[in-house]
């Protein structure tokens, strides 16, 4: 079992592969760049830090006065006039450049995933049959792939593509957009459903897919469907991986903070459809066994009278890019093989670099959401060993100290194993990317919503709580998007995991 978990790593878009070793000890090397920019982003809010302490002293002073030393200050005001006029403009100018340079708060009203029908389940069984019946595949692909299923973590009730479900598959351009259409609509009809959000209140629209862009593109898919507006503020995000989704809540983010009073939908899916590997290549075989179908839809707000009813409020969204190295940018790849078939190809380098990233992004997030007694251990031994060299040991911050909740993409176990170990997790904190990489499979930038989801199912999520969404991203990428739940929440109408929540936690075959 051990040898077997050393050997299995993750892609960006969340795909096994077989490795000599695991995720790198990344906490242990840690650079001081990537901690100067996560002070830098906790800089950029020092107005705020510095005016809430003053704010709160001058009111603390006001509440001393008693009413003769009130009756003074009035009369010297009254006799002067400029020092009035002078303290009322400084009021007013820095009242107003508070107001304007204070970033919007942004609510998660509520979010939907798409559960599809029972018929399109596909177990270990009926995946090897019909993998065997297409004749695509020679005799070592095929136990290649049988013993990647039995070692992925997967359970016999994820969901594939209908198309695949044929012999021949149908790869036809109709059924990738028959497939788009089901999931993406199935998806958003629940959430319009559970917030009672009419189409046309909505202002602005992110839609992200990494394999499938056809013209008219998804989003305008959606926008022909539910006949929204004319003056919507429409994305199409292709091509950037299982993090995908974490980048739309950040553009749709960015495009709340300018345009007041709206609503804005995030869609983020992955379609299988046309790109289902047919070839003999191993490391492009991966994706067939982990990927599966799903979607979700996030409803955001920036209405002040929505966090009355919104679930959470983002907190930081803290992104990592990697493709200036040539490595990282070529370390997952889609090309074509020796026979002239597609798929990815997946580099050697590739836990490296997904190890690299991964450092980078916890480090800069480290100083926005530890607690200052983890910042002050971690800051003064990092301190200790770059710059006066001293031998001592690394502190590895707790994060279970800054967040309640961890939402890791379910793109794979060893990739969770390897989390788990390195953060120095629970069993608990890694619960729902396990049972929804077993019960949904792979299904790529939509996965840390069903793991959201799962979380709430079991009611875990208390007032106050923190939530950490963390994702992986061809290219190479690492984003990570932070929630902070505003209410005791309880599982929406229409929940993924409704029917078989009672069921989980299932022991996992390692």
């Amino acid at each position: 079992m051990n040898d077997q978990r050393e050997s299995e790593s993750t892609t960006t878009n969340g795909v096994q592969i077989r490795q000599p070793r695991g995720l790198p000890d990344f906490l242990h090397t840690v650079n001081l760049k990537h901690v100067k920019l996560g002070y830098h982003y906790l800089i950029t809010h020092l107005l705020t830090l510095c005016l809430v302490p003053l704010m709160a002293f001058v009111i603390f002073q006001a509440f001393q006065l008693n009413p003769n030393d009130i009756h003074q200050l009035w009369l010297h005001l009254q006799y002067n006039l400029v020092s009035v006029i002078v303290c009322s403009v400084f009021l007013v100018f820095g009242a107003t450049v508070y107001i304007m340079t204070m970033p919007r708060s942004l609510f998660l009203v509520d979010y939907a995933c798409y559960k599809p029908p029972s018929n399109l389940q596909v177990n270990f069984e009926r995946f090897m049959e019909h993998s065997k019946l297409t004749g695509d595949f020679d005799d070592s692909s095929l136990e290649f792939q049988r013993k990647i299923l039995e070692r992925s973590g997967l359970g016999d009730e994820t969901y594939a593509p209908e198309s695949m479900h044929y012999i021949p598959p149908r790869q036809s351009m109709a059924a990738a957009r028959e497939e788009a259409q089901q999931v993406m609509f199935g998806a958003l009809d629940v959430l319009f459903a559970n917030t009672n959000i009419k189409p046309k209140d909505i202002g602005i629209l992110v839609v992200n897919c990494s394999l499938f862009n056809p013209t008219p593109s998804l989003s305008a898919m959606i926008v022909n469907k539910y006949k929204l507006r004319g003056n919507l503020r429409s994305f199409n995000l292709g091509g950037m991986g299982c993090s995908a989704g974490v980048i739309a809540v950040d553009l749709a983010k960015d495009m709340l903070q300018v345009h007041r009073n709206t609503y804005a939908v995030v869609v983020s899916t992955e379609n299988m459809t046309q790109n289902w590997y047919f070839g003999n290549k191993k490391s492009m075989l991966i994706p067939n066994c982990l990927f599966r179908v799903g979607a979700s839809a996030v409803l955001l707000s920036n209405k002040a009278k929505d966090k009355r009813r919104a679930k959470y409020k983002l907190v930081h969204v803290v992104r990592t890019h990697k493709g200036a190295d040539d490595k990282a940018f070529k370390c997952v790849y889609q090309e074509q093989d020796d026979a002239g078939k597609t798929g990815v190809s997946l580099s050697k380098d590739l836990m490296a670099i997904a190890g690299g990233a991964l450092k980078a992004n916890i480090t800069t997030l480290g100083p926005l959401v530890l607690p200052i007694s983890e910042q002050l251990l971690f800051f003064s031994t990092l301190v200790a060993k770059k710059l006066f060299k001293a031998k001592v040991k690394p502190y590895i911050p707790d994060f279970k100290l800054a967040f309640d909740h961890f939402c890791i993409h379910a793109g794979g176990r060893a990739v969770i194993d390897e989390l788990e170990k390195n953060l120095q997790l629970l069993p608990i904190h890694v619960e729902a990317s396990r049972m929804t990489l077993h019960r949904f499979g792979n299904t790529s930038s939509s996965s840390i919503w069903y793991e959201l989801a799962y979380i709430e199912a079991k009611k875990r999520v208390r007032r106050g709580d923190r939530v950490w969404q963390i994702a992986f991203g061809s290219g190479f990428k690492c984003n990570s998007a932070i929630w902070e739940a505003l209410r005791h929440v309880k599982p929406s109408s229409s929940n993924p995991w409704d029917d078989c929540i009672d069921r989980y936690p299932v022991q996992v075959v390692m």
